[in-house]
């Protein structure tokens, strides 16, 4: 295949819009980014976004990355595209958005009206998971919005995830990557398809199967580029639209991670530590693993809901004088903060911190809050930087541990990528906290990347997986564990951090039952 074929991936998270142009040996040949306003807020813990919002602005990051590269247009082959995950948007019969969307960050909560019946109901008794459905219920938007705004439910012909409504707006079709469906939806995450008409979700959400897109595998065609979307974008018309995952897949496929024994972190809005694999596997019971990039794969995830969002907190309550002096060398704040962390030494002094800034739903559970432990007289706002950024890789470390004790299958290296990636204190202390080489990737757009992964193995640019892999991936910068620094956190870890949630728990029940907080 000729060098001079490209493909066009677009990465829509939750603080930006990219337009990624790669080649067919992964590397990346232009951006065009659009910054997003992540979310606006019309009731406490909402979160929505005008879904045209999102559309405009993907035509933006698509205009600014042509104004960047000069090539021809002919030799790309084909677009991909990820999204943020869990965020639902309705829609009528011309794929017009009828409210707003609602976003993963959304805190709202529906009524949970009655039991579900039938034999799932009793098997749910059963086995002590009824907090587990009801929690299910109770978060899944398409209740909220039957039940709060029935006139808008009432015109719904499709309820889509942004993956859905983006693609539709690409091709005119409502068909959306079996890879990007991950939400409150009834959907059978064993079998990677919508769930069947007996599958309890059917009563647990107030929805019908018509009113969901079709689904392609990973690497399936979803249509083509539209000549309304070729207007928009300046993407050319007639242009595949090959099926790729959500944002977290795609970034785990384009860190080059599809062995059992690698994990990938990912540094991002929402921490994770993923590992992929073939068999359908519970890491915490009755929570599925997710959808993989790679067709018929699983993505065995344990997540801190808000992970580097922590250090974005940070930033903004701590990190004035950092920003001050970014501006005036005209860097990003963040190259800042290493300074930071490597005033301090491993271990924070004893300060440390429990990341449970968000509730979980069993481990930790509904009553889980954040935690710092240790203050003493020598600490700083240095050492709270870095007690945060080592609390999220005792909890990914912690993760990991699961997913051994579940999988039977030893992790033996790292794969970090994110926007937390790109510190080498953060890699470094990662390295030391896992006691194993932290592997950074060689390029920083890992989503797009796993996305452009998925684009050229659907056309047959690369045979199969295997070979995309093993030409658009590789290991950029290795960061090696520190001998003295790891026996210092194995000590911490053990001693300290893995009893932390245990001994807190009744205090945070307590702190419930006087506050309110969380409900």
């Amino acid at each position: 295949m000729s060098e001079q074929s490209y493909l066009l991936a677009i990465d829509n998270g939750t603080q930006s819009v990219r337009a990624l142009l790669f080649d067919l040996a992964g590397n990346l040949i232009g951006k065009g980014k659009v910054p997003l306003e992540a979310y606006y807020s019309r009731q406490p813990g909402w979160a929505e976004q005008d879904p045209d919002y999102y559309w405009a602005s993907l035509g933006e990051a698509c205009r600014r990355l042509w104004a960047e590269v000069d090539i021809d247009k002919r030799l790309i082959r084909g677009v991909a595209l990820t999204t943020q995950r869990g965020t639902l948007i309705n829609v009528d019969e011309q794929g017009k958005a009828l409210r707003p969307a609602i976003l993963w960050l959304d805190q709202r909560r529906a009524e949970v009206q009655g039991r579900i019946r039938g034999p799932w109901g009793w098997l749910f008794k059963l086995i002590g998971a009824q907090a587990t459905v009801d929690h299910f219920r109770a978060q899944a938007e398409i209740n909220w919005i039957a039940q709060q705004q029935p006139e808008i439910w009432a015109k719904t012909h499709k309820v889509l995830l942004l993956s859905g409504f983006l693609t539709q707006r690409l091709t005119g079709c409502f068909v959306d990557s079996v890879g990007c469906t991950v939400g409150y939806l009834p959907f059978d995450y064993r079998k990677l398809r919508w769930a069947g008409p007996r599958d309890w979700k059917w009563q647990a959400i107030a929805l019908r199967r018509e009113q969901l897109p079709e689904l392609r595998k990973p690497g399936e065609r979803l249509g083509c580029i539209s000549e309304a979307a070729s207007r928009h974008t300046g993407i050319p018309a007639g242009l595949p639209l090959i099926a790729a995952g959500a944002d977290k897949a795609c970034e785990v496929l384009g860190a080059g991670v599809v062995e059992a024994s690698t994990a990938c972190l990912s540094y991002g809005t929402t921490a994770t530590i993923n590992t992929t694999r073939r068999r359908y596997l519970e890491t915490i019971p009755l929570l599925p693993p997710y959808p993989a990039a790679v067709p018929d794969h699983y993505n065995t995830e344990v997540m801190i809901y808000r992970g580097y969002w922590m250090v974005s907190w940070f930033k903004q309550e701590f990190g004035l004088h950092e920003q001050q002096r970014a501006a005036a060398l005209g860097i990003e704040a963040e190259a800042l903060f290493d300074e930071l962390v490597d005033s301090v030494p491993p271990g924070s002094m004893g300060l440390m911190l429990q990341p449970y800034w968000s509730p979980g739903i069993r481990e930790p559970g509904l009553e889980a809050k954040g935690s710092i432990i240790g203050f003493g007289d020598v600490h700083t706002r240095a050492h709270l930087y870095r007690a945060i950024l080592e609390g999220l890789a005792y909890a990914l470390r912690q993760g990991k541990e699961r997913i051994e004790r579940r999988s039977g299958t030893p992790i033996e290296r790292l794969r970090v990528s994110g926007g937390g990636s790109q510190s080498d204190a953060a890699m470094q202390l990662t390295a030391d906290i896992f006691g194993l080489p932290a592997e950074r990737p060689h390029v920083y757009e890992t989503s797009g990347l796993g996305a452009a992964i998925d684009c050229a193995v659907g056309l047959g640019l690369h045979a199969d997986f295997p070979s995309a892999l093993a030409a658009m991936t590789r290991v950029g910068r290795v960061f090696l564990p520190d001998p003295q620094a790891q026996r210092t956190y194995q000590r911490l870890y053990r001693e300290v951090y893995q009893r932390m949630y245990r001994q807190l728990k009744p205090l945070h029940l307590s702190i419930r039952d006087i506050t309110g907080y969380p409900a």
